[in-house]
């Protein structure tokens, strides 16, 4: 028995935010005061940590489940099941149903019931839910699905990450530049033949990690807004995760039983591209390597941060011919690996 990944898709609003568009922001420090430098220096240093240029936005009448429904149809039909024989729905994601110009997030019900709702699914014994574990969400989702398949709780599972973090940005944080929407969804079942899902790990990381990603108040005080938004500290996350998730890699690929060697492609969570370089430099550090060119395709220049749904859908666009300089063959070994509040961490080593 091989549990794999039988379809994929994916939704990329169409809506584009380009640096440009920040231009017209007033950036301030976490205690209100004005920061030291224009906004085209600030957008431009921006754009030179993170490798960001533009990210998406989905349309003012979509909401987080709304984009997971379009993925999950995706996925569906690619895989081409029919929806009424799956076991379990797991929706990766943070923030809810945060529709546009609203202040509370909707989770009742869950988005998972909301994503088997729009997709019409009969069938009782079909088990809905969410999973909230940080930007490594989708991951842990997969890996739930397999344990579900080997315990033989479940043959088919739907794995979605999605995310709308456009509603819950602070305009007044330049951070808030780093943040975009989409959704990416993968089914998971047991197929006959050998590969799929060969090896994974997860921790998280609590005692003193708990807070570096947290929700806060504006950072213009001088208005009243009963909202909170995404907030984190940047340089104990960037620190944090060159220290951890080498080793989490390097547990996962060492437990897997293949070589560094075997690898062709890393899918990293993408919140940053110097930070994802010097982890998949330190990765390699670790078997006395350097880092393969070609080795981490990215989006984050085009796609920006959208959380849970960063990695299947760089996994989705790669399948599909979509992502030029990048494919994944028959036979390859991969892997994925995220990082994101919690902390939590997550690697996968996948044969496809």
């Amino acid at each position: 028995m091989a549990i794999k990944i039988t379809g994929t898709g994916s939704y990329i609003p169409s809506s584009i935010e380009r640096n440009s568009d920040f231009n017209r922001h007033e950036f301030l420090n976490t205690d209100g005061s004005s920061l030291m430098q224009n906004n085209e220096v600030i957008i431009e240093k921006f754009k030179a940590i993170t490798g960001i240029n533009e990210r998406r936005y989905a349309d003012k009448n979509l909401t987080t489940s709304d984009l997971a429904f379009y993925a999950a149809k995706d996925a569906i039909k690619d895989a081409q099941i029919n929806p009424e024989e799956l076991d379990y729905i797991i929706v990766g994601h943070n923030y809810g149903d945060v529709k546009h110009n609203t202040e509370q997030s909707d989770t009742v019900p869950s988005l998972g019931s909301r994503v088997k709702h729009l997709l019409g699914i009969k069938n009782p014994k079909c088990v809905a839910y969410d999973l909230l574990f940080g930007c490594p969400g989708w991951i842990e989702g997969v890996i739930q699905a397999n344990a579900f398949i080997r315990a033989g709780m479940a043959k088919k599972c739907l794995v979605i990450g999605a995310e709308a973090l456009s509603r819950v940005v602070d305009k007044h944080d330049r951070d808030s530049m780093i943040y975009s929407d989409g959704a990416g969804a993968v089914i998971v079942e047991e197929t006959d033949g050998s590969g799929g899902i060969i090896a994974h790990e997860s921790a998280t990381y609590a005692l003193d990690e708990a807070h570096f990603i947290y929700f806060g108040e504006t950072n213009n005080s001088a208005i009243t807004d009963q909202r909170r938004y995404i907030k984190m500290y940047g340089r104990k996350i960037y620190e944090f995760a060159l220290k951890n998730v080498p080793t989490a890699m390097k547990a996962c690929l060492d437990k897997s039983g293949y070589q560094i060697t075997d690898l062709k492609k890393i899918l990293i969570h993408q919140a940053n591209e110097k930070m994802d370089e010097a982890i998949v430099q330190r990765f390699y550090k670790l078997y006395n390597m350097e880092m393969p060119q070609g080795i981490m395709p990215m989006t984050i220049n085009n796609l920006g941060n959208s959380s849970v749904a960063t990695i299947p859908t760089l996994f989705d666009l790669i399948l599909k011919d979509e992502l030029t300089g990048h494919t994944i063959n028959q036979g390859d070994i991969i892997m994925f690996a995220s990082v994101g509040a919690g902390m939590n961490i997550n690697a996968i080593v996948y044969k496809y």
